[in-house]
C-alpha cells in the first residue's frame, strides 16, 4: 500500500496563506508517499485550484451525516466531493471533545462519506488518563468497533492514531508504544474485516515531526501520518514525507 501523509491545518491561516501554502507542497510533491492537504472549509475551494492536475490531493476536515438538509454551519459530504475533496477526517480527538462526538455519531459521518465518494480518515486515540491505567489498547479498540461502518474496509478507508495526550505537545508515545497500538488496530482490522483490514492504512498523528518522523514510519503497520502544525510549513510537511521508506 502506498504511506499516506495527510496534513490537518485545523483552524489556522488567511486565503493567502493557504495559498501559498498548497503552491509549495504542490510545487515539492513527490517520493514514495501520497500527499493529501485539509484545508479550512472556506479555502477549500482556492486550494482546490492550486492543487489542480497535480498530485496532492484534497480534503476535508469534517462532514454532516446527512446528505443535506436544515443544518446550518455544517458540510455536506456531496459539497466536499463536489470541490474536489477525495478525503474527509472524522472524528478528530478535538472534535470529540469540543463537540462532543460520540462513536456513533463519528459512523454515520463515515457512511455519509462512504455515501459521496469520499474516503473517511477515521480517528482514535486514548487520553494521558486512558494511557495510565493501562486502557490504551481497549479505548482504541473500542472507538474503532463503534465509529467504523460495514463498508469502511471496501472503500478503502484510513484509520488514524492520535494519542490525545500528544497532539500539539510536542510529546510522543515511544516507538514501542505507537507500534502495540498500530498492532492492536492492525488486529482489529482483521478481525472485523478480514483479509482486507491487513490492506488499510493506519497513520500516526501526535506531534510528528521531521525529527521524529522517519522512525515512527518505518515502525510496524504504520502507513503514514497524520500531521498537523507541521503541515503549516512546507518544507517541514515535505520533510516528513520525505522520511517515508522507499520501499513502500
Amino acid at each position: 500500500m502506498r504511506p499516506l501523509i495527510a496534513g490537518n491545518w485545523k483552524m489556522h491561516g488567511s486565503l493567502t496563506e493557504a495559498a501559498s501554502l498548497a503552491e509549495a507542497v504542490q510545487a515539492g510533491a513527490g517520493g514514495a508517499a501520497e500527499l493529501l492537504v485539509c484545508p479550512p472549509f472556506p479555502y477549500l475551494v482556492p486550494v482546490a485550484g492550486k492543487l489542480s492536475g497535480g498530485a496532492v490531493a484534497l480534503g476535508g476536515q469534517d462532514c454532516h451525516a446527512a446528505a443535506k438538509g436544515a443544518h446550518t454551519g455544517d458540510v455536506a459530504a456531496p459539497m466536499l466531493r463536489d470541490v474536489g475533496a477525495r478525503y474527509v477526517i472524522l472524528g478528530h480527538s478535538e472534535r470529540r471533545a469540543n463537540h462532543a462526538e460520540t462513536d456513533a455519531a463519528v459512523r454515520a459521518k463515515a457512511e455519509a462519506a462512504l455515501a459521496a465518494g469520499l474516503v473517511p480518515i477515521v480517528c482514535v486515540g486514548e487520553s494521558e488518563a486512558e494511557r495510565l491505567a493501562a486502557q490504551a489498547e481497549p479505548v482504541v479498540t473500542g472507538q474503532l468497533d463503534g465509529s467504523l461502518p460495514d463498508g469502511f474496509a471496501a472503500a478503502g478507508g484510513v484509520v488514524a492514531y492520535e494519542p490525545v495526550w500528544a497532539i500539539g505537545t510536542g510529546r510522543t508515545p515511544t516507538e514501542a508504544e505507537i507500534a502495540a497500538i498500530h498492532a492492536a488496530i492492525r488486529a482489529n482490522l482483521k478481525t472485523r474485516f478480514g483479509a482486507a483490514g491487513g490492506g488499510l492504512r493506519i497513520l500516526y498523528g501526535g506531534s510528528v515531526k521531521p525529527a521524529n518522523a522517519k522512525a515512527i514510519l518505518a515502525l510496524p503497520d504504520v502507513d503514514g501520518a497524520l500531521v498537523g502544525g507541521a503541515s503549516l510549513v512546507a518544507a517541514d510537511f515535505l520533510a516528513i514525507a520525505a522520511g517515508v521508506p522507499a520501499t513502500a
